[in-house]
Formats: structure tokens, C-alpha cells, sequence
């Protein structure tokens, strides 16, 4: 599950041109399920309004004139109460300084002083000023306190230079603090390795071989592995997607390239779930040149790539290692009968089955419909999901296989 649902995020926001990027972060971590409560400073305001935020977060925006309301006096304490993170977005070298130096005279700083949650920075600034001296004097004190420095980003600037400056983009930093907020979930302190995509087997320089996989099953069991707390290395064929924040990412082309990757990085792991639809076949032999159109088809003549999981298998006889090790079969007929024959062939703990002739499941689409066979032959048909929802499911069945690994 995602860890930001019904968890209450302070969004502090301070004076920087990016306060506009703040109302976007605003929106997205409601979206995603949390409770926001944001303080803008005196600054923040001659940027963006309170109203801004109320009208993406449906609740009041906080500012430095409440502390001397009817609720001024404890104001501060309960906003830190309440809070499961701070996040301080766009944060301002004036800002963290004052936080650096335990300075509170202002509402944000106040609370930040007060709370006891994680506290994330996203800092924002202009040109020279990141580097300064000072700035990163203050930076290397609040991380010495247990604060998390997100950015900033090199770029385009307020003033026209390009520099280090600017903030990390909003859905960085969603997945910044869904990764903060699972640090103590059922699979924290394990590693966790997720393939994914297809592989591309060259046929000359110019054309390859490879197969329909978007890579979207395996790249949300890496977040959801992430969501459980889990150190997830990603090893992903060539996709679309952006991988999710906090992989470690390891990108390959060939079937050999993640056999290799696999093979080094599983050596000590405690999972592996192979969703990547690694190619079967590869051309004999690569062609140097371009193959040109000669008045006649070519014939290419393919061979056999290694199976991956079966070197696993044979690797895991020997260390141990990984504890669990997850196989998906995607089949387009006889899908239980093939996926057993999987299962027991690869030494397998469990195998995700998923019938790909579904126009609603399988490649391509935003759903799956899948089985999951498990070694001591017990069967659970899951019923249409999200990819999302599958990717829950199965890292919820590795993690109860761990706990008897």
C-alpha cells in the first residue's frame, strides 16, 4: 500500500519563485491519499496565496499571522504533533539557515523547532548562492541532525544563469517521501531485486529482436517492494517508464547483459522477482553492417539464450542466495499447466501466471489478471487488478515467504 495514504505531511513553504512548483507538490501528495497541512511564510506569500493551497488540499493554508489568533499559543505544537513528515518546499537559504541555527521566529520555524518527525528539505536558490560558504555550513548541520537534503537540481534559473538552484520537481519528492515514510515496513532492512521490460537481441546495428513488454508489472513491484520498506535493485530492459525514486537502477539491453546483472547482484539478496520477459531466442550471428535489401528475404538463424532463472537456481544450491526467488510465466495458452511446469523446473518459491492472449491483462495494458502457484502446490486466482494492485499482492506473498525463509 502506498505509505503516503491517510499519513499527515506539513508542507512548509518559504519565498522563492518556486512556491508555484509547491502548489503542484500540494496537489500531487493529496492525490496520492495524504493529509496536508501547509505554513507559508511572510515570503511565500508575496509569490502564492493561502488560497492556493486550500483550494488543492481542501484545508486551511497557515500562515504567520495564526500565531496570534485564538489558537497562537499551542498553533506550532500541534501542526508538529500531527505531522508523520515536514517537508519544506521550495526551502530558502534564509530558511535553513534559521533552522541550521535554531532560529524561530516565524511559524514554520517554530514548528520545524517543535517537531519530531523526518524532516526533508528541498532547497531553492539562485545562482552562487547553494555553494556559498555559509549555505553549506548550515546544509552539513542539519544533515549531521538527521535531515534529508533533496537536491537541488542544476538549471534554469530566476535570474537567467544556469546553475545549481533549482527544486527538485514535486513528483521527485512524492517519492522522496514515500520512501521515508516506509522506512520501518515489513520488508525494511532486506534487498529486494526486480527485473523488468524486455531484453533487445541485435540483429545488425540498425535492427534488434524483442518482444511486447512495457516493463509496468515489473517496475510496480519495485515501487511496492519500496513501499514495504524494502533496498530494491532495479534491473530493467529498455522501457518508457521513470523508474521509481530509491531503486537502485541497473540498465541492460541483452539477455546476456541481465544474466550477468542478475547473477552479481542476487548474491546476497533476499528476494528476486523476475517479471522482466527476457527474449528466448537471439540471432546466431550479428551482422557488422546493416543488412541491405539484396532482391531476396534474409534468413536469420537464431539460438538459444541462456535461462536465467535456471542459473539462478543453480547459483542458489551453492549460497543460498537469494532466500525467495519469484518467476512469471506469461503464456498465451495452457497458462497453469506451462506455469507449473516453471515452477518446478526453476526451483522456484512461487510463480505469477498470466494469460497474455487477455485483451485485458498482460502487455501493454494498465491491468493484469493473474494466478500465483506456489512450491508446496497451492493456488490463489487473483481477480482483474491494476498493475499496482498485482504488484501489492505479490510482494505481500514474498514477504510471508521470507519470514519463513
Amino acid at each position: 500500500m502506498n505509505p503516503l495514504i491517510n499519513k499527515h505531511i506539513l508542507l512548509g513553504v518559504t519565498g522563492s519563485i518556486a512556491c508555484y512548483k509547491a502548489a503542484d507538490l500540494a496537489s500531487k501528495l493529496r492525490q496520492a491519499g495524504a493529509e496536508v497541512d501547509v505554513i507559508l511564510t511572510g515570503a511565500a506569500r508575496q509569490f502564492v496565496t493561502p488560497l492556493t493551497f486550500q483550494s488543492v488540499t481542501g484545508q486551511r493554508a497557515y500562515v504567520d499571522d495564526d500565531l496570534w489568533g485564538d489558537e497562537g499559543h499551542v498553533l506550532h505544537i500541534g501542526l508538529a504533533q500531527k505531522a508523520d513528515a515536514l517537508l519544506i518546499a521550495p526551502a530558502t537559504a534564509n530558511t535553513m539557515a534559521k533552522l541550521a541555527h535554531g532560529q524561530a521566529d516565524n511559524l514554520l520555524s517554530l514548528t520545524a523547532l517543535a517537531a519530531e518527525c523526518p524532516l526533508l528539505i528541498a532547497p531553492a536558490m539562485d545562482g552562487g548562492m547553494f555553494t556559498n560558504a555559509a549555505t553549506q555550513a548550515n546544509l552539513e548541520i542539519l544533515k549531521q541532525r538527521g535531515a534529508t537534503i533533496l537536491g537541488p537540481a542544476e538549471g534554469h534559473l530566476a535570474s537567467g544563469l544556469k546553475a545549481l538552484g533549482r527544486m527538485v520537481e514535486p513528483q521527485e519528492l512524492v517519492g522522496h517521501l514515500r520512501v521515508t515514510l516506509a522506512a520501518d515496513g515489513t520488508l525494511a532492512g532486506k534487498h529486494v531485486v526486480v527485473t523488468a521490460g524486455g531484453t533487445r537481441e541485435t540483429i545488425d546495428p540498425v535492427r534488434f529482436i524483442s518482444n511486447r513488454s512495457s516493463g509496468r508489472q515489473g517496475y510496480a513491484l519495485a515501487q511496492a517492494a519500496l513501499d514495504v520498506g524494502a533496498e530494491v535493485t532495479l534491473i530493467t530492459g529498455p522501457t518508457n517508464l521513470t523508474p521509481p525514486i530509491g531503486v537502485q537502477l541497473v540498465d541492460v539491453a541483452s539477455t546476456e547483459d541481465m544474466k550477468s546483472a542478475v547473477l552479481e547482484v542476487v548474491a546476497g539478496a533476499d528476494a528476486l522477482l523476475m517479471a522482466a520477459a527476457v527474449a528466448d531466442f537471439r540471432p546466431a550471428k550479428v551482422s557488422e553492417q546493416k543488412i541491405k535489401k539484396a532482391g531476396k528475404t534474409p534468413s536469420i538463424e537464431l539460438a538459444l539464450n541462456p535461462d536465467i532463472l535456471l542459473e539462478v537456481a543453480k547459483q542458489k544450491k551453492q549460497s543460498g542466495f537469494p532466500k525467495v526467488t519469484v518467476g512469471f510465466a506469461a503464456e498465451s495458452q495452457d497458462l497453469l499447466e506451462n506455469a507449473r511446469g516453471k515452477l518446478e523446473k526453476k526451483a522456484l518459491d512461487m510463480i505469477v501466471a498470466n494469460d497474455i492472449s487477455a485483451k485485458d491483462a498482460g502487455f501493454a495494458v494498465e491491468t493484469n489478471r493473474v494466478t500465483l502457484l506456489h512450491k508446496d502446490g497451492t493456488q490463489e486466482d487473483l481477480p482483474l487488478m491494476s498493475k499496482d494492485e498485482v504488484a501489492q499482492a505479490v510482494v505481500q506473498q514474498v514477504a510471508a515467504l521470507l519470514e519463513k525463509a
